[in-house]
């Protein structure tokens, strides 16, 4: 005899509270291994295609696995050591910029951001407290990336975890398939694939858009010459997934940087601008509707409301899945409002008469 929906609900609900317990104390373990089923989930459709062309699925596993360690240890080796120079680069101006511009602002406002007023007090204890801690906050960043270096945690979790979940992702998928409640299978499966399609469309296709926006920013922002661009306009990518946020944070940034660093060449000043301009452009225009399209059904409000109320809750850990709960949630609220909307509770006693009359 099925089980009725109350205890089916209270089922779920508990199942839902205990992994969410287990997210919450353990998110320090499960980062690599989240780490790895996530890169491992963004590259089963190249697996995919080389079996396609009739090779077996640990063959095509290893050429998909090889490729993207040589595409991703290029980019440490190219990369990193120059964003870390920027980094330290951008920590070291900050101060001096922060510090010029509240000056700026005295002689702009003197009754409002004046040594005496509320305001200039607040800005000039923030100033003191930012380049109090500057050093402490490079030098914390610098010793936890050193630390997970060392551990070598990464770098032996991740792969493996990644190789083992491609080769038997098909596998793993049909033995979760065959565990599905048998009255509640046709939905479910439905419910699995609007869930995949959406993350397929978005996480996938906005990642890359992240890329192709965080080159094109911090290549371009590097070549005109502002300092500590690269990290900037890398950064300003990697946000761009929340869309406007990346281009409006970065050109802020970029822009008020320029001023100080371009004061008596507006000529520069005006590039940033343009960069950020075109950078946003490129991005509605055209990398978004050919990338990601338009109908995948993520709001930028509830994506940012994920990434907050996740983040806070368990801390990097939640970042990473914020999106991915995001598109869960939405395809089960969208189905809920559905099932409502079809439901007595919303149609009233006129739906219970009109099925009535049909029998």
């Amino acid at each position: 005899m099925a089980l009725s929906a109350k205890i089916q609900l209270i089922w779920w609900g508990i199942t839902l509270s205990i992994t969410l317990l287990l997210l919450y104390l353990l998110g320090d373990i499960l980062l690599p291994f989240i780490v790895g089923m996530a890169l491992a989930y963004l590259l089963d459709p190249f697996v995919d295609k080389f079996e396609s062309f009739g090779l077996n699925r640990t063959i095509s596993t290893g050429i998909v696995s090889v490729l993207s360690f040589l595409v991703l240890g290029s980019a440490v080796v190219i990369f990193v050591p120059l964003l870390g120079v920027q980094f330290r680069e951008l920590f070291g101006i900050l101060p001096a910029t922060l510090e010029a511009l509240l000056e700026f602002l005295k002689v702009l406002f003197p009754d409002i951001v004046s040594e005496e007023t509320q305001l200039g007090i607040s800005l000039n204890k923030f100033l003191g407290f930012f380049q109090s801690y500057t050093n402490e906050i490079v030098t914390g960043i610098y010793n936890s990336f050193n630390i997970a270096w060392q551990t070598g945690t990464f770098l032996i979790i991740v792969p493996v975890v990644l190789i083992y979940t491609l080769a038997d992702w098909d596998q793993m998928i049909a033995k979760i398939d065959s565990l599905l409640p048998v009255d509640h299978k046709g939905t479910i499966r439905e419910l699995a694939r609007e869930v995949d399609f959406i993350l397929s469309s978005f996480i996938r296709g906005q990642l890359t858009i992240c890329l192709i926006l965080g080159l094109f920013y911090g290549i371009t922002l590097y070549f005109v010459g502002l300092k500590a661009g690269l990290i900037i306009g890398f950064l300003a990518g990697l946000i761009s997934f929340i869309p406007f946020l990346g281009s409006i944070l970065g050109g802020i940034i970029s822009i008020g940087l320029s001023l100080f660093q371009f004061w008596d060449d507006p000529l520069y000043i005006v590039l940033v601008s343009l960069i950020f301009v075109l950078g946003q452009i490129l991005d509605g225009n055209f990398l978004t509707p050919k990338i990601v399209g338009k109908s995948v059904g993520l709001h930028p409000v509830w994506i940012l409301f994920s990434l907050s109320a996740f983040g806070f809750l368990f801390g990097l850990v939640g970042l990473m899945v914020a999106v991915p709960m995001a598109a869960i949630i939405g395809v089960f609220l969208r189905f809920g409002i559905k099932q409502y909307l079809e439901g007595t509770l919303y149609r009233g006693k006129a739906s219970i008469k009109d099925t009535q009359d049909i029998k």
